[in-house]
């Protein structure tokens, strides 16, 4: 039995977003519980060349819509950068979530061979659909999901292994 470019991309995307939700949602539990301003937390970063964690959020969801966005050979929705609060992280997941939702697994038939060129910051990269996928989409998500965990993490909020994996 194989595996369809839908069934290897679409849950994991929308498992490490509800993992990336309710990470942020023990992060503001956190701030509330011990009086610690949010944006302590959402300013946050492990290191001073790296972003704060809501552009480690912001990223994740990118990574997530413009991955399936490629693979189903859609236009990649576009959403503005302008999260200031846990709150408003939490709506961009669930857009997120129901961008992904909203694909056709038939939309990713023949997607491990479709072309996906990408414009970083100071070149073209070009992929086969399956090298994207397991070599560009989901290490950045997951690079990003960890970012954020770490950051909370570090900041004092209790989270562990599972809160990582999801349920």
């Amino acid at each position: 039995m194989s595996l369809s470019m839908y069934q290897a991309s679409i849950p994991t995307f929308r498992r490490t977003l509800t993992s990336l939700a309710a990470i942020l949602a023990k992060g503001a539990a956190h701030a509330e519980a011990k009086q610690i301003d949010p944006s302590v937390f959402l300013n946050a970063r492990l290191a001073p060349d790296m972003f704060p964690l809501v552009r480690q959020v912001q990223i994740a969801s990118d990574a997530a819509k413009g991955g399936a966005a490629r693979l189903a050979g859609v236009d990649v929705p576009s959403y503005p950068d302008v999260e200031t609060s846990f709150a408003e992280l939490q709506e961009r997941i669930a857009k997120t979530l129901a961008f992904i939702d909203g694909l056709d697994a038939a939309q990713f038939e023949g997607a491990e061979t479709r072309s996906v060129t990408l414009k970083l910051r100071d070149r073209e990269v070009t992929f086969n659909g399956q090298d994207f996928l397991f070599g560009f989409a989901v290490p950045n998500l997951y690079f990003h999901l960890t970012t954020t965990y770490n950051i909370l993490r570090h900041n004092g909020v209790e989270l562990g292994k599972r809160d990582f994996l999801g349920a």
